[in-house]
């Protein structure tokens, strides 16, 4: 893991609570920005001092890859994980963990969203499309309609519209719901690599979607209504 204080034009290293240097995802706390965890290719991480310090919280689990952590926005101590088993969840920030996958019948999940307007509402990216839970994990069934079953890295939520979220995929591009996963539709245009790894949308303009794929990081910016298409990003130090 690499930590950056000045936007990140220079990065220093960070070694987490495991031997593993795959560090898979990463979340922070959104109330106590010092409180970070790390899904490594072994077991969760937890610092609560930015990253200076770690715990492996891995009680009862065994080796597992945990791909992505999502952190209920309201109650923090209620963490979703994704990984090659399902999904898991803690109540108690990660000091243990129990798989909640009812209805979910395809593993490994790649990437689980937490609804920022209904924390209940989850979203898991699967090989077989997006599976949503209302419940708070208790049950999911898939919400796949529009988009052919594409295998999901990615997931991410447009934080000016409920309800709207994006998914990126292997080899499909980026799709789009409106609709809180109801429906899909493909918002690829221009994006030349369809490989997409990784989903951000930046906080300050809502209206800008990145997409990290197998070939660079590309950007879209939604105002432009007539000839919608990503643009290749130049990101600082490459």
């Amino acid at each position: 893991m690499f930590k950056s204080t000045d936007g990140g034009d220079n990065w220093s290293a960070i070694q987490t609570c495991t031997n593993d240097a795959s560090v898979l995802s990463v979340a922070i706390n959104p109330v106590t920005p010092q409180t970070v965890y790390a899904g490594t290719g072994l077991s969760p991480c937890k610092s609560t001092d930015g990253g200076l310090n770690w715990s492996e919280l891995n009680t009862g689990l065994g080796a597992t890859l945990f791909r992505g952590i999502a952190i209920d926005p309201r109650t923090t101590s209620t963490l979703y994980a994704s990984t090659n088993y399902g999904v898991l969840k803690s109540t108690n920030g990660g000091a243990s963990w129990s798989l909640v996958n009812s209805g979910l019948t395809v593993d490994p999940v790649s990437g689980v969203l937490i609804d920022p307007a209904t924390p209940s509402t989850l979203y898991a990216g699967t090989s077989a499309g997006v599976y949503k839970s209302t419940n708070g994990g208790g049950t999911w069934s898939a919400s796949n309609r529009g988009m052919d079953y594409a295998k999901v890295r990615s997931l991410t939520p447009d934080p000016s519209a409920p309800g709207t979220l994006y998914g990126g995929t292997d080899g499909a591009g980026v799709t789009k719901s409106t609709d809180g996963g109801g429906s899909w539709s493909a918002f690829s245009t221009g994006l030349d690599n369809l490989w997409v790894q990784a989903l951000a949308i930046n906080p300050a303009r809502p209206s800008t979607v990145y997409a990290g794929t197998t070939g660079g990081v590309f950007a879209i910016q939604q105002p432009v209504l007539s000839n919608r298409v990503y643009l290749p990003v130049v990101l600082r130090g490459y």
